[in-house]
């Protein structure tokens, strides 16, 4: 049985970004928010824009239990009805949820 070697070129500068490649970590996207808007981001702002547009990260253990919840699943996702009076969190503000979506745009994440 004899073998057959096929050679490929690949221009990467071509392809389309990986789901890998294409996420930016909460400081790039604080930095890129900072620099292109003057504003702070926390966190959790991060995450509660990501949330609204269908980024969904890994469940977060590590949330407060209000009165009323079941558990960490409660307030891992966008709160509605009673839920929204259990969770304490602040809503990220217009001005900083536009300059997050900006920077979720800009590093291809959305």
């Amino acid at each position: 049985m004899s073998s057959i070697i096929i050679e490929v070129e690949l221009n990467l500068d071509e392809m389309d970004l990986t789901a890998a490649e294409s996420k930016a970590s909460y400081e790039e996207i604080k930095a890129y928010v900072l620099e292109h808007s003057g504003l702070k981001v926390s966190n959790l702002y991060i995450a509660q824009v990501k949330r609204k547009c269908g980024i969904i990260e890994r469940e977060n253990y590590n949330l407060p239990k209000s009165e009323g919840a079941r558990g960490p699943v409660d307030l891992c996702y966008a709160p509605t009805g009673a839920e929204a009076k259990t969770a304490r969190h602040p809503k990220c503000p217009e001005e900083k949820e536009r300059a997050i979506r900006e920077a979720l745009e800009y590093f291809r994440m959305v």
